[in-house]
């Protein structure tokens, strides 16, 4: 099976595996304990959940006091946006759901910042939404890189508006917005820094690096507002009730410090953009009718989106899935959905080819066969799907296609 679908869940890397396996055998030994206990396998299991937060920060650029773990990134964003509750709140409308359904519950206002048709945050609508609000938002959330087109939104250039507006405003008594980033899919593939990025809050999940399913990060400056979303429990300094996920935490550190040592983004920027953007520029010599979602050069290395006019994504899915190849039709966490991706709309207002589209993306395993065996088998199942389709296929369109 040729696993094209890292961005759902990458490959378990193998010290992961070794590093969980040891400690549920150390379970079974009662050698480690819950790490809320005060006799020795529970200081124990402590001292390898400080020893993984440790590796946590390293890898972010944090101070260990700044990290708390969580079952995923999900939570993480909840957690943020629990926060604010009640509060005025903007996020960009690309936002991962696990930011926007919360957002949408939590906050007493809430602004929809639009993108422009590469996916890419519009900074002319966010200047001016800045100038003319008459307070600025509470907390503004958007993303590093999104989940279903890879585009990297343009934080660092947000920042410097909130920074200029700021200043022309005049008003001592107001500070800028606290500023979240889902990082989910940004680590590992890019070299990253809280502190460079000036984050307040910061999310993602072990499983988008190698590490296990069920375990994650949120970060929180010192001094940032916070509000835990579980209660009942002392754990994490009181920021969040719960048993430790022991050997979640124990592979999410050691993910991290695999990532960290073997500079996995600059792997990613040598060995599989290349592979990432060949395989681009072959799907669209080989079916005229694709569509190519993502930027090529402003995006992370390892995920291509395309739509197929007149051929529905799901059957798309279906057919390579068969043949042998696993993709996805947008966001893991929205399969089962019959709604048009919300990250598709955005961009080209067009429900037929947000239903339409395909997200490929590829993993340090990787190979170039992989990529042949798609190229190979994806033109034939487009031309019989379009062949039965009842919609009329346009003239071949490329929106981002590069000379």
């Amino acid at each position: 099976m040729i696993y094209l679908d890292s961005a759902a869940t990458a490959p378990l890397l193998p010290c992961v595996k070794n590093a969980v396996s040891e400690i549920l055998e150390k379970l079974a030994r009662a050698e480690v304990g819950n790490a809320s206990s005060l006799y020795s396998s529970g200081v124990y299991a402590k001292e390898l959940i400080e020893t993984a937060r440790e590796k946590v920060a390293r890898f972010l650029d944090a101070s260990p006091s700044e990290i708390i773990f969580t079952s995923g990134g999900s939570e993480s964003n909840n957690t943020v946006l629990k926060t604010f509750e009640n509060k005025s709140v903007a996020v960009s409308a690309i936002e991962h759901p696990s930011v926007l359904r919360p957002a949408e519950a939590y906050a007493k206002n809430l602004t929809l910042l639009p993108v422009d048709k590469t996916g890419r945050l519009d900074l002319n609508f966010l200047e001016n939404f800045l100038e003319k609000t008459p307070a600025f938002p509470n907390l503004i959330s958007v993303m590093l890189a999104n989940n279903e087109l890879g585009v990297l939104e343009p934080i660092t250039e947000v920042k410097k508006k909130l920074q200029r507006v700021l200043k022309l405003r005049k008003n001592p008594r107001e500070k800028c917005p606290k500023f979240h980033s889902d990082l989910t899919q940004a680590v590992g593939k890019l070299p990253l820094s809280v502190k460079q990025l000036d984050l307040d809050y910061a999310s993602f999940s072990a499983h988008k690096i190698g590490g296990p399913l069920g375990v994650g990060v949120l970060y929180i400056k010192s001094g940032s507002p916070y509000k835990p979303l579980l209660l009942g429990g002392e754990q994490e300094n009181s920021r969040r009730a719960g048993t430790y996920n022991l050997p979640g935490i124990v592979g999410l550190g050691v993910a991290c410090d695999y990532c960290f040592e073997n500079r996995t983004w600059e792997i990613y920027e040598k060995k599989v953009k290349p592979l990432r953007d060949s395989l681009a520029k072959s799907l669209l010599e080989k079916i005229p009718t694709a569509r190519l979602n993502t930027d090529l050069e402003n995006s992370v290395p390892n995920i291509l989106n395309l739509s197929f006019p007149a051929a529905e994504g799901e059957s798309i899915q279906l057919y390579l899935d068969l043949n042998g190849v696993q993709v996805s039709t947008g966001s893991a966490c929205a399969s089962g959905s019959l709604e048009p991706s919300h990250v598709l709309m955005a961009i080209h207002h067009d429900p037929e080819s947000a239903h339409n589209s395909i997200r490929f993306s590829l993993s340090l395993e990787t190979s170039p066969a992989d990529l042949e065996k798609v190229i190979a088998t994806l033109p034939k199942i487009v031309y019989n799907l379009q062949q039965i389709s009842t919609i009329k296929l346009k003239e071949p369109k490329k929106c981002l296609t590069k000379k």
